[in-house]
């Protein structure tokens, strides 16, 4: 990782200091101008691409593979570079064990509470929370609130309430909230608990050991100047997207594939009869699948209307909007083998009992 040089005076006062050129400060709103453009337009253009220039069948099973990858390796790329950017743009002045031992006192099942909810309010899929986890975790927060985010983000956002709301009702999507932030919550003190940072890779681990500290000088604290933050943003992205780009690239290929040849109604075909079986199963083939939160309404009402019961529905669409194989592939480059297990686990476990719950509660609830 990118190490922020050390001084014995302020940078401030530095012969020779570089700063940013009005020049330069319009580059960045320019790259910033274009970056937004390129993001809002990418649906529209792989749209484009598969269904006119191509002139592939809008129903067929490969145009629904192509446009899906297209769309979601754009879309999770562009994020990258920026999150870690960002993010990293900020980690440059950030007091990183200040903000840790906050977090790790006796503010740590606050700090659950927080990743959950911050992980409810961002509108990311389980792949493209991953860029955010990675920048969390190299910033020196607790490996289990980085969880409890990673778990939470992909199942709740705003949207996905509002579609909930008008489809299923209150009672469902208040439920469905109350599931999706218990879950964060308590994998996140499940992850601390077992001590799962141990697992991480060890360039997480080792920058974790040794978050950036402000630049100090003769017991104080130096300004960092613009063009300090950004060249050090700039070599974290660097570094970080060369780690990752082909991952992501292998992950969103197999998600598109099952995305476009894998149908809906096979599981409420095959997991509509309600025995107790039927829970866990529906998490374990849930897993791999790959869908955003707002993609997965709609397969949760179509599958409610053919009968399926409302914990294993619950449970089976939960699991394929928590975890994912893309998703697994792109953390397999951040956790070890042990921990991919530890997350994988609990995800079973707890959409399980979630199902089993709601299935022996159903005629009381709903």
């Amino acid at each position: 990782m990118s190490e922020l040089p050390r001084s014995g005076r302020p940078q401030g006062d530095a012969p020779g200091k570089k700063h940013i050129s009005p020049a330069g400060i319009a580059g960045a709103v320019l790259l910033a101008v274009l970056w937004w453009a390129a993001y809002s337009r990418v649906q529209g253009v792989s749209s484009w691409l598969v269904f006119d220039a191509l002139g592939l069948e809008r129903e067929s099973h490969v145009a629904l593979a192509l446009e899906f990858f297209l769309y979601d390796t754009a879309k999770i790329l562009l994020l990258l570079v920026a999150l870690i950017y960002v993010i990293s743009w900020l980690r440059a002045g950030l007091n990183a064990e200040r903000v840790r031992d906050f977090l790790t006192g006796r503010k740590r099942g606050l700090g659950y509470v927080l990743g959950a909810l911050f992980g409810a309010v961002t509108p990311f899929c389980s792949c493209s929370s991953v860029p955010l986890f990675l920048g969390f975790t190299t910033a020196g927060i607790p490996t289990g609130i980085t969880m409890a985010f990673l778990i939470t983000s992909p199942v709740i956002n705003e949207i996905a309430v509002v579609l909930l709301w008008g489809l299923l009702g209150m009672k469902f999507t208040l439920l469905y909230v109350a599931v999706g932030l218990a879950a964060g919550i308590i994998g996140g003190a499940f992850m601390d608990a077992v001590r799962a940072e141990r697992f991480l890779q060890p360039f997480v681990i080792e920058a974790m050991k040794s978050p950036i500290r402000p630049l100090s000088f003769a017991g104080g604290r130096a300004r960092l100047t613009l063009r300090d933050r950004h060249d050090f943003a700039r070599k974290e992205t660097s570094t970080i997207f060369r780690r990752v780009w082909k991952w992501v690239i292998a992950g969103v290929g197999v998600g598109a594939a099952l995305h476009g040849f894998v149908p809906a109604g096979w599981f409420a075909e095959n997991l509509g009869a309600g025995e107790w079986w039927t829970v866990p199963a529906a998490v374990f083939l849930g897993i791999p699948l790959y869908s955003n939160v707002t993609g997965i309404v709609p397969v949760m009402e179509s599958l409610l209307s053919k009968g399926m019961s409302v914990g294993t529905t619950m449970a089976f669409c939960m699991s394929a909007v928590a975890a994912s194989l893309p998703e697994l592939i792109l953390l397999r480059q951040v956790m070890t083998a042990k921990m991919l297990a530890l997350f994988l686990g609990y995800v079973w476990v707890i959409f399980t009992l979630t199902g089993w719950l709601f299935n022996a509660l159903q005629g009381v609830l709903f």
